[in-house]
């Protein structure tokens, strides 16, 4: 009977390490599919509402954190969006926000993503 307790104790504690390691409090998870469904248009859309001057569109969702509540974080090519602007040139960013416990979203970061900076020769 020890020995039974002692591996299900065993197995119980491999599970839970896994699972641990899937989604850990403060790590970062990356998304196991980028696309951007519905459901995280819509929090991309409640998230970045009050934006003017530039706006967003997602192109990949890449993962998100759990803190207290769940960071989020977005690749989107940034577009110009007020009238008589002039067309800016195809410009990506990293946009990360927050959804808070109670469902708000608000936006924690925009990080400017400069493709020729990943690549020095």
């Amino acid at each position: 009977m020890k020995k039974l307790i002692a591996l299900m104790t065993a197995v119980l504690m491999i599970i839970s390490a896994a699972a641990m390691a899937e989604s850990r409090v403060g790590g970062w998870t990356p998304a196991k599919d980028p696309a951007v469904t519905e459901e995280l248009q819509a929090l991309f859309q409640k998230g970045t509402e009050t934006l003017t001057g530039v706006g967003y569109i997602p192109v990949a969702y890449l993962g998100s954190q759990i803190v207290a509540g769940t960071n989020h974080a977005f690749l989107c090519q940034a577009v110009t969006a007020y009238p008589g602007a002039q067309e800016m040139a195809p410009a990506f960013a990293i946009v990360y926000l927050y959804e808070n416990l109670s469902g708000s979203v608000s936006i924690l970061s925009i990080a400017d993503f400069d493709i020729g900076s990943l690549c020095e020769y």
